[in-house]
C-alpha cells in the first residue's frame, strides 16, 4: 500500500515521503481500515517535527491520527459484520496511508447523513472541544472567553456552548476574521487587534466577569484573560499558538483566585470514564445529523502529492482541514 512516512523528524513538507510499505494486518480486536479522508492537524504535523507528547518510532514512522474509512478485514474476536461499514475513528497511529488498522471497540459507525468531509473530522476536534467544555465550571447563562475563535475548535465551541446555553466571548487576532465568524454566524467576535477591545468585551460580559477563559494564543494574551475573569476564575491553557511563554499578572491571580490549568485532549480522553466518553460523542454526533455541527475542509490531496498538502496545510486562512486521500 501507499503511505506518507517520515524516516527523521522535522519540518513535514520537507521530511515526508509516499513509499511503498506493506499493508498492515490487523491483531486481536483489531480492524483493518481502507482509508477515504484523513485531515491534517496542527498535532499531527508537530508529531512529525518531533515535538509533540508523542514520538513515534523511526524510520518509516507513518503521519496521520483520525480518518474515515471502510472496514476492510476484521481480526480475532471481532464480528465480521462490521466489514464494509462506514467509520471513522481518532487517537490511532498512521491513517495517512491506503489501509491503517485501530482498535474495533474505537470506531464509530456513520450514518449516511453525514458526509466524508465531517465524519473526517468528527472526533479529534470535537471531541476535544466537548471534553473541554465538560470540565469547565461555566453553567447556563455563564460567560467563556476563548482565543483563537476561528480555529477548528473555536468553531466548534460556539456551535456547543450555544446548545448548552451558555455566553460566549470569541476573540480573534486579525480584523479580516471577525466578518468571518460573524458570517458563520457567531457572535460576540472580537479582534485584539483593535483599540478598545478589553472596554468592549466587559461591556459584552459585565461586571461579574467571565467564568472560565480558554487560551490557545499565549504571551500577553494570558493576562488580558485573567483581567476578564470575575472572582474564582478559571484559565485553561489549551495550545500556544504564537509559541510566547504564558504571561500572568500575580497581583490579579492572587486577588481573583484563579485557577490555572494546561489541558492535553489526548490525556483527558485517555482518563475518561467510558460512559462519559459515549455520551459525549452521542452528543456530537446528534448535533451533526442535525445539521448543526458543520466543519468546513480545505480541500483534499492524493498521498502522492503530500509535499503539497502539508504546504496547504500549513497555510495561514485556510477555510478548514486540508485532507488526505487514501
Amino acid at each position: 500500500m501507499r503511505a506518507a512516512i517520515h524516516d527523521t523528524f522535522g519540518e513535514p513538507a520537507d521530511v515526508l515521503k509516499t513509499e511503498t510499505v506493506d499493508t498492515p494486518i490487523p491483531g486481536k480486536g483489531e480492524v483493518l481500515i481502507k482509508t477515504i479522508l484523513s485531515p491534517i492537524h496542527n498535532h499531527d504535523l508537530w508529531t512529525v517535527r518531533g515535538n509533540y507528547g508523542y514520538k513515534p518510532e523511526l524510520p518509516g514512522a507513518i503521519g496521520g491520527s483520525e480518518a474515515i474509512g471502510t472496514v476492510a478485514s476484521v481480526g480475532e474476536g471481532v464480528d465480521e459484520a462490521m466489514i464494509g461499514k462506514r467509520v471513522t475513528i481518532a487517537g490511532v497511529h498512521g491513517t495517512w496511508a491506503e489501509y491503517f488498522t485501530a482498535p474495533a471497540a474505537g470506531v464509530l459507525p456513520l450514518p449516511d447523513s453525514i458526509p466524508d468531509t465531517l465524519g473526517a473530522q468528527l472526533i479529534a476536534m470535537p471531541f476535544s472541544a466537548i471534553s473541554l467544555l465538560e470540565l469547565l465550571q461555566a453553567k447556563p447563562g455563564d460567560w467563556i472567553i476563548q482565543t483563537a475563535a476561528n480555529g477548528a475548535v473555536g468553531k466548534i465551541m460556539a456551535v456547543l456552548a450555544k446548545s448548552r446555553d451558555i455566553n460566549l466571548l470569541n476573540l480573534v487576532r486579525r480584523e479580516e476574521a471577525v466578518k468571518e465568524l460573524t458570517d458563520l454566524g457567531m457572535d460576540n467576535v472580537l479582534s485584539t487587534s483593535t483599540e478598545g477591545w478589553q472596554k468592549q468585551a466587559r461591556t459584552l460580559i459585565g461586571k461579574a466577569g467571565a467564568v472560565s477563559a480558554i487560551d490557545s494564543v499565549g504571551g500577553e494574551m494570558g493576562a488580558e484573560l485573567v483581567d476578564l475573569l470575575g472572582v474564582n476564575g478559571e484559565l485553561y491553557v489549551f495550545g500556544t499558538a504564537t509559541g510566547a511563554p504564558l504571561q500572568l499578572n500575580s497581583g490579579a491571580l492572587i486577588m481573583k483566585q484563579i485557577t490555572v490549568k494546561g489541558f492535553w485532549g489526548s490525556m483527558v480522553s485517555n482518563d475518561m470514564d467510558p460512559a462519559d466518553r459515549k455520551r459525549l460523542i452521542t452528543e456530537l454526533l446528534t448535533l451533526a445529523v442535525k445539521g448543526e455541527l458543520t466543519l468546513e475542509d480545505g480541500g483534499a490531496f492524493d498521498l502522492d502529492d503530500v509535499t503539497e498538502a502539508m504546504k496547504a496545510a500549513l497555510t495561514p486562512g485556510r477555510a478548514g482541514k486540508v485532507m488526505l486521500r487514501g
